[in-house]
């Protein structure tokens, strides 16, 4: 079976399946560095892709300069990932020392089930995540699963940085979700790489209809959406972000689900004034109702 068949084939089988002023006070148990971390928007690409080497997928050579860079210019304690495909009701965070890599995709090949990636929890950083919002649920119940560990492999290949997991509220508003990143925004000033891991375009269910009739061509509006976005974070706009399914005619055709979209809300929550936004990786939508654009806030 040629790639493309199998991309088809495959995406198939996949869709049928607190306030800030008492920040100081909660987060005193972790040190403060002098530096503070940058925040990252990244796809985590699509599963199809997830053998493919460096070499083979650009995207997957862009995170892993990237990594080289976070490494060398800050003391990275630890990554928290606002993953797409942890959705619950209410939120958690995953507190286990040892995570466990969860091949949440199904009917692949069996060597996208021999893809291996090892990382170390960071229960103390997880449990300060507890501190700062009480209402958030702990658990052991978790690990890494495909909206973080294809994308850790290629930012942190050694898995020498620990990492978590915060789990999306599905059923929250997207006011929530920023607010909530909001609260957590202190993080970065103790050595905490935040990672919001999803796609601000994704319709699995509008892009079946293409592979369907072998086309893999995008529908067109996907670059007229990612263009609109860019503009709403370059001009800081971040309302029309938040309200994504009123602001434009195209939000809700984008992202008729929030799971991949609300991961943007999470790492726009920690900017502030003083930040910059840089695309690391920007290229025009290539399959149908879908984006990779990516971004870092420092």
């Amino acid at each position: 079976m040629d790639r493309r068949a199998f991309i088809q084939k495959s995406i198939l089988t996949f869709t049928a399946m607190n306030t800030l002023s008492g920040l100081k006070a909660f987060t005193d148990t972790l040190p403060r560095q002098g530096k503070r971390m940058p925040v990252l928007f990244t796809s985590h690409g699509n599963p199809m892709d997830i053998p493919l080497s460096n070499e083979q997928r650009p995207f997957w050579q862009t995170l892993y300069e990237l990594g080289k860079d976070l490494q060398k210019s800050y003391d990275v304690k630890a990554a928290l990932v606002f993953s797409a495909h942890w959705l619950t009701q209410g939120t958690f965070v995953n507190i286990c020392s040892e995570q466990k890599q969860i091949y949440d995709y199904y009917g692949f090949p069996e060597e996208y089930y021999k893809v291996y990636y090892h990382a170390k929890g960071s229960p103390e950083i997880a449990h300060e995540v507890k501190r700062i919002i009480p209402y958030v649920n702990e658990t052991t119940d978790w690990g890494l699963d495909h909206g973080a560990w294809p994308m850790l492999m290629h930012l942190f290949p050694k898995g020498d940085i620990p990492v978590f997991q915060v789990s999306i509220d599905y059923h929250a508003k997207p006011d929530y979700h920023y607010e909530l990143g909001r609260q957590l925004k202190s993080l970065r000033e103790k050595g905490v790489l935040i990672i919001g891991s999803g796609s601000v375009i994704h319709n699995l269910q509008l892009a079946s209809q293409k592979f369907r009739n072998n086309d893999m061509t995008p529908f067109g509006w996907e670059a007229e959406y990612d263009d609109w976005i860019k503009k709403q974070i370059d001009e800081r706009n971040f309302a029309n972000i938040i309200n994504y399914e009123h602001s434009h005619k195209l939000g809700k055709l984008a992202a008729p689900t929030p799971d991949h979209y609300v991961p943007i809300l999470y790492s726009l929550g920690m900017t502030d004034n003083k930040d910059d936004i840089r695309y690391f990786y920007e290229a025009p939508p290539a399959i149908p109702a879908f984006s990779e654009r990516s971004f870092i806030i420092s």
